[in-house]
């Protein structure tokens, strides 16, 4: 039986981690992109939009403005003297539904044509030999340029140095050492790495650079969720985030994604149902699971903390592998609504007037859903950044006494 009613869980108000490392790269990002002719920006499947860091976007537009684009047409450059791309790559792939991924390309296609949107696993060699194969065309186009200079980019854990890793295998023949040091917990790369030769002819090196969080996740709802949402994905340090909160929320957004076969059913006896209440649910699992406190009493809480871990392993997998439930809106009455999901940042309303009127039908409806989902997204982020949203208190008390500072110096200058 699915579920009609899937309320959202109250989240705990988001942790700041901006460690220095991070304020030191940004600021020396426009630097960097002056020797930088790509930009590889990589984002996790399952949070396309919200590992999006916005505080980088102002030093890319300025960098593409220098290399001659059009600011009025994103399609169009005015003056062509060498490469400057921007590549957009959804990692870990597999841990999304495939029936989302056209219709996600074509959205971003849409609202964002100055970048170019490819996914990627660093598991399947496919995707990494047409990442590489997009690379050595860009250089290609510029046969007059000795090298082509590749800098990565991203929010942490998002999978940068392993992708890399990937490939500079597939780029060079041979026998290659792993040149990245890789791990499951955010922050391990801290400075800017030394340039990686990642294809021999033509000529192509990366960089690899620090994972970097927003300095301010944002006030209410919308910044609660960011933040847990990036927990979840362990883009955020280990510790943080109390996992029953992650739980709560996790536990949610699967039933979002499937309410009528949940990926969660996988770890409960056989013929359990959906379930909405977090208590309920880590009770049954830590039941299952023999988790069990001295005094006969259920260990809940070491329940939440197996819960996230296994979503982070095969329960994405299982999540992923759910089909498209178009076929739903048939059976509403008119009036009734369903909630569907792809990833963890799309969400809408399936109705009964969502019917296919040609072959693509379904695929079209996507698309359309995930465009008012991206439409939703710049609102906020515009919406924040016009207001003091965007900053922290600590933030605002910093500008507030460099205000007062330049206020006591113009003052003593007048005397």
């Amino acid at each position: 039986m699915a579920l009609m009613h899937i309320p959202m869980p109250s989240l705990p108000i988001p942790p700041s981690w901006f460690p220095g490392h991070m304020m030191k790269f940004t600021r020396m990002l426009p630097a960097l992109l002056t020797r930088t002719d790509v930009v590889l920006e990589i984002r996790d499947s399952r949070l396309p939009l919200t590992s999006i860091n916005r505080t980088l976007e102002g030093a890319l537009q300025k960098w593409r403005l220098e290399r001659g684009w059009d600011p009025n047409n994103p399609n169009r450059r005015i003056v062509n003297a060498g490469a400057c791309e921007r590549l957009v790559v959804l990692n870990k792939r597999d841990l999304v539904p495939e029936w989302g991924m056209e219709p996600f390309r074509r959205a971003m296609a849409k609202k964002f044509p100055d970048q170019q949107v490819l996914f990627a696993s660093w598991q399947r060699p496919r995707d990494i030999r047409n990442l590489s194969e997009i690379l050595v065309n860009v250089a290609r186009k510029h046969p007059h340029a000795m090298e082509l200079n590749v800098l990565v980019i991203g929010m942490p854990n998002v999978g940068k140095s392993t992708l890399l890793n990937a490939l500079r295998n597939m780029g060079i023949k041979g026998r290659t050492p792993k040149a990245f040091q890789t791990s499951a917990q955010p922050g391990l790369t801290q400075a800017l790495s030394t340039r990686l030769k990642v294809c021999l002819d033509p000529l192509v090196y990366a960089f690899d650079t620090p994972g970097v969080m927003l300095p301010f996740l944002g006030r209410g709802v919308e910044g609660a969720e960011r933040g847990v949402k990036l927990a979840l994905i362990a883009g955020i340090k280990e510790g943080l985030y109390d996992m029953e909160a992650l739980a709560s929320y996790l536990l949610y957004r699967l039933n979002v994604l499937n309410p009528i076969s949940p990926a969660y059913l996988a770890l409960l006896p056989e013929g359990a149902q959906p379930i909405v209440d977090l208590h309920d649910f880590l009770e049954q699992l830590a039941r299952r699971m023999g988790m069990i406190k001295r005094g006969a009493e259920l260990d809940t809480t070491r329940a939440a903390v197996y819960f996230v871990r296994w979503w982070r392993e095969e329960g994405g997998l299982i999540a992923a592998s759910s089909a498209l439930q178009m076929g739903d809106a048939s059976v509403l009455n008119p009036g009734e609504s369903r909630t569907q999901g792809w990833g963890f940042d799309f969400q809408w309303q399936l109705s009964p007037e969502d019917k296919p009127t040609s072959k693509d039908g379904d695929a079209a409806i996507v698309q359309g859903k995930m465009e008012a989902c991206i439409d939703e997204y710049l609102e906020t982020m515009e919406r924040e950044e016009s207001g003091e949203n965007n900053l922290s208190p600590t933030q605002i008390k910093k500008q507030q006494m460099l205000e007062e500072k330049l206020r006591r110096k113009q003052k003593h200058m007048k005397r």
